[in-house]
């Protein structure tokens, strides 16, 4: 941490645009969300196309928002954080996109008619998956908070970064089994590759997240 008086030097720090970023990210995971869960359950879901239109109109806003608070750095004297951690972060922060858009590409290749058996363990780290990235707004917007000095529990905010390094540990190993369950299954192979490789993006979205809260620890090292 460099500056607690940045905030007297300019009205809004590149790092509210972190906040404006993530908002992009979490709305566009959310739709992705609640598409996947739909599709897996076999339902009648929106046509993949609509979602992916609309989609890539809130990620055009993310990548407007991250060249605007990359174009506009100030000096690096007058940066709260190192501006590699800054940039790095918003690189992982953007990469969590990129894997839940990848994850319903692999779905959306053919239709998959997924077995009851893998249905609810899909659906359930769906869910964890998507619960780790809501984790990630508050443990920023604490992380800004202490930057900033509008508050000084050091000890509460690690604890969030704590708890997504944990959560993210627990998906990794539901992960794992779900890949060998598929994969010892009777399912086709092409039906096996592409469940595969949904899942692995899936957790891709979870280490992207945990990389995150990694970089933000780092911006408030002593």
């Amino acid at each position: 941490m460099r500056l607690p008086l940045f905030g007297l030097l300019a009205s809004r720090s590149p790092l509210d645009g972190l906040v404006d970023h993530y908002e992009k990210i979490h709305e566009c995971t959310e739709i992705i969300k609640d598409s996947l869960e739909c599709y897996v359950a076999g339902g009648a879901c929106r046509e993949f196309l609509e979602l992916a239109q609309q989609i890539d109109h809130i990620e055009n806003q993310a990548d407007l928002i991250k060249r605007r608070i990359r174009n506009h750095l100030p000096r690096s004297l007058f940066m709260p954080v190192d501006k590699t951690l800054f940039l790095n972060y918003t690189k992982a922060q953007d990469n969590i996109l990129d894997e839940a858009q990848e994850a319903m590409q692999w779905l959306a290749m053919r239709r998959v008619d997924i077995p009851a058996e893998f249905q609810r363990k899909l659906i359930e780290l769906i869910d964890d998956v998507d619960s780790l990235t809501d984790m990630l707004g508050p443990a920023l917007k604490a992380t800004l908070g202490l930057i900033y000095t509008e508050h000084l529990d050091r000890r509460g905010t690690k604890d969030q970064f704590w708890a997504i390094r944990k959560k993210r540990d627990a998906i990794f190993k539901a992960k794992n089994r779900l890949v060998s369950e598929i994969y010892s299954s009777d399912m086709d192979f092409k039906d096996i590759y592409q469940l595969i490789h949904f899942v692995e993006k899936l957790h891709g979205m979870a280490h992207n997240t945990e990389n995150c809260a990694d970089i933000l620890r780092s911006m408030i090292a002593r």
